[in-house]
């Protein structure tokens, strides 16, 4: 006996098998789909999205017409799809919440080594401030939540950086210019994937005077983070010294592992 589309479609999701975790299969595949349209950073056909899922092509075009009424995708003039504008909003809000989130964790930072702690992520191809806990010390450093800046003359930004590709830290460098903020700003792509390679080795960055002059600054990614983002202190050089340094990166190690771990359960610290 014939029945029309709407009870196909009614049929579907009632005998769709449940998730893992007793969760929506369709909304798993619909944000796994969004986030491998982000990871390919441009547009993407539904058979390249097809082939890298596993899923099949009628069920990649129904899941994106959804999101393409939604305005989570749009479609181009190619008739290839591109992440949409409404997708801008949740991303803001995000930002602001895992900023939130960070703050116990900066205050910490600050509690433990009496310099400002930041948090910043990587937004396109440059670097915004999303979270501050500002040190006691009449002479501290401020950051403004919200500043952006280009990340090849901040700790944050190499830390964020150091393990890119390199052909990608190339092209990222190549579009941003490497202006000097002061005179010890590298401003060669060489010297900075130098001192990236430094970073893996060392496990932490250091921006020293690199962005401001008599200011210091150490920096670690936030491993495991939904989006990249690092965590740093910041303060005059004459007290983050090398001496200072040995003490505080442990600190801020520690620190970006029980972030990551707080941000993996959704949610801040009890």
């Amino acid at each position: 006996m014939p029945t029309s589309s709407a009870s196909d479609a009614s049929a579907e999701v009632a005998t769709k098998p449940a998730a893992a975790g007793g969760g929506v299969q369709s909304l798993e595949r619909a944000f796994d789909l969004l986030e491998r349209m982000a990871d390919a950073g441009g547009e993407v056909g539904l058979s390249e999205l097809s082939a890298s899922s596993g899923l099949p092509l009628p069920t990649i075009h129904r899941l994106m017409r959804t999101l393409v009424v939604c305005g989570y995708v749009r479609q181009q003039t190619n008739r290839r799809y591109a992440l949409g504008p409404r997708l801008i909003r949740l991303g803001e809000s995000a930002s602001r919440l895992l900023g939130t989130w960070a703050r116990p964790y900066l205050a910490r930072l600050v509690e433990e080594t009496g310099e400002t702690a930041n948090m910043a992520l990587l937004d396109g191809d440059e670097i915004v401030y999303v979270a501050q806990v500002p040190s006691k010390h009449s002479m501290r450093m401020f950051t403004e939540v919200g500043r952006r800046v280009l990340p090849h003359s901040t700790g944050v930004g190499k830390a964020l950086l150091a393990h890119v590709p390199a052909d990608e830290v190339r092209a990222l460098l190549s579009r941003t210019g490497m202006p000097a903020a002061t005179d010890k700003t590298i401003t060669t792509p060489d010297g900075f994937l130098s001192a990236l390679e430094e970073v893996r080795r060392a496990g932490y960055a250091v921006d020293d005077n690199e962005q401001e002059i008599g200011v210091r600054c150490l920096a670690v990614s936030v491993p495991n983070s939904p989006t990249a983002a690092a965590i740093s202190i910041s303060g005059p050089a004459g007290r983050v010294t090398e001496t200072a340094t040995e003490r505080i990166v442990p600190v801020l190690q520690q620190v970006a592992v029980e972030l990551s771990e707080a941000l993996a359960n959704s949610g801040p610290a009890a």
